[in-house]
């Protein structure tokens, strides 16, 4: 079982169509109303809620069981408040897997942006930065995806991982979504990847 929570609705579709291929059963936790009524209708089970409220997030690692693993693609200004709950409803349910998908930029990668990215959306990557690190230190065997820039292309499958590597460029979000499927066939590891497919660029259509 995995407890998704997810904050892009783009993200969110890429990880369901791969969950759908593998025919693997998952819990989503969504927000809003129109989110609910159009994954209930593609018969994913939902719970609804705020990623910062600890009720609301207990009821869905409960729901999700011990066994679950959990995917988090949530971001926005409040991004570790809501990872630092989940992380801890997880814990204090027993759940022993996470992949986080945050962004080139966060963490050791801070010193890879230019002036110009930090200005644009660097409290963004902060954000993301400080809910890493409360992954990391946790009881929780995790993988963090660094994806960069995020384009709505059919998968290529020629996406590749660095690790301890400057890299910038594109990624569709359908290749991230399959490689969470298969990350989620081994052990995590605390492993940190930065994801990019060196050759791909953004078109009017992506």
């Amino acid at each position: 079982m995995l407890a998704n929570f997810w904050c892009r609705k783009r993200n969110r579709r890429a990880v369901i169509t791969a969950r759908y291929k593998q025919r693997q059963p998952a819990i989503a936790f969504v927000r809003s109303e129109e989110d609910v009524l159009r994954l209930e209708g593609q018969g994913i089970r939902v719970i609804k809620g705020d990623a910062c409220d600890e009720a609301a997030v207990e009821k869905a690692c409960q729901a999700a069981g011990q066994d679950a693993v959990i995917i988090s693609t949530i971001g926005g200004r409040h991004d570790y408040l809501a990872h630092r709950t989940i992380i801890d409803c997880a814990e204090k349910s027993a759940i022993k897997r996470m992949v986080m998908v945050t962004s080139l930029g966060c963490g050791d990668s801070w010193p890879t942006l230019s002036d110009r990215a930090k200005a644009a959306f660097g409290q963004a990557v902060r954000e993301k930065s400080l809910a890493e690190s409360w992954l990391q230190t946790s009881t929780l065997d995790y993988c963090i995806l660094r994806p960069g820039g995020l384009l709505n292309g059919e998968p290529s499958g020629q996406a590749k991982l660095f690790i301890n590597q400057e890299v910038h460029g594109f990624v569709n979000r359908s290749d991230v979504a399959l490689e969470i499927e298969s990350l989620l066939k081994t052990e995590l590891k605390n492993q940190v990847y930065s994801m990019v497919e060196p050759e791909l660029k953004p078109t009017p259509a992506n």
